[in-house]
């Protein structure tokens, strides 16, 4: 059967990339494709993870994937970065509001704790970096020491040694209590860990010359 002229160039511009094409680049696209991307390395790891399963979770074709990243490598450095810049903004936002101490970590986690799957997914993939071979094995160690740093700062009041914890050992501390509240969190979806937390900065960590 004859196919018209304008039926087939019809469907090579559909097939196109332009900017009012399917795969115009946005960033809430990106996004999905990235959240997409994370729960496909959680799944099957960063080596065994396919850009065609990535593509399919996102719901985007295969070229529309390619169209915004080049790779899984790419992929995976956007999803960090996106998780820095988002905790970054949110930090800087709950500081400038004025928060309680023992209730700023509360704050800048509630949207992560909301989220049972994207939490599972950071979950795994953090730990799978925790192999020196994993690629994101270097972000996943510098991003350890930033939020030390962050720590150790006073920005969240716990840049004070204690009688029996230094301000290293309080920064070490939060972070372990992060990952431990991060695993119950899941284990049982009743619990309020945000509330636990909180409880935690106030009486273990924040208070300094009998402030609580």
């Amino acid at each position: 059967m004859r196919q018209h002229r304008g039926s087939t160039e019809g469907s090579a511009l559909r097939e196109k990339t332009g900017p009012r094409g399917p795969y115009a680049t946005t960033p809430a696209r990106r996004t999905q494709i990235v959240r997409a991307a994370l729960a496909s390395f959680a799944e099957h790891g960063f080596e065994r993870a396919s850009l065609r399963d990535i593509a399919a979770r996102a719901g985007v074709t295969h070229a529309a994937l390619l169209h915004h990243f080049t790779g899984k490598e790419d992929l995976l450095v956007a999803a960090l970065a996106q998780r820095d810049a988002y905790d970054e903004e949110q930090a800087d936002r709950i500081l400038a509001s004025g928060t309680d101490g023992a209730a700023v970590l509360g704050e800048l986690l509630a949207d992560e704790f909301a989220d049972p799957d994207h939490l599972r997914n950071w979950l795994a993939l953090a730990v799978a970096a925790t192999s020196p071979a994993h690629p994101a094995h270097a972000y996943f160690t510098h991003r350890g020491e930033r939020l030390r740093d962050r720590l150790r700062t006073g920005a969240l009041r716990t840049a004070h040694d204690g009688p029996e914890l230094s301000t290293e050992e309080k920064a070490v501390l939060v972070l372990a209590m992060l990952d431990g509240l991060r695993i119950q969190a899941l284990l049982d979806p009743s619990a309020d860990p945000l509330r636990l937390l909180e409880v935690f900065m106030r009486t273990v960590i924040t208070p300094v010359d009998g402030e609580s």
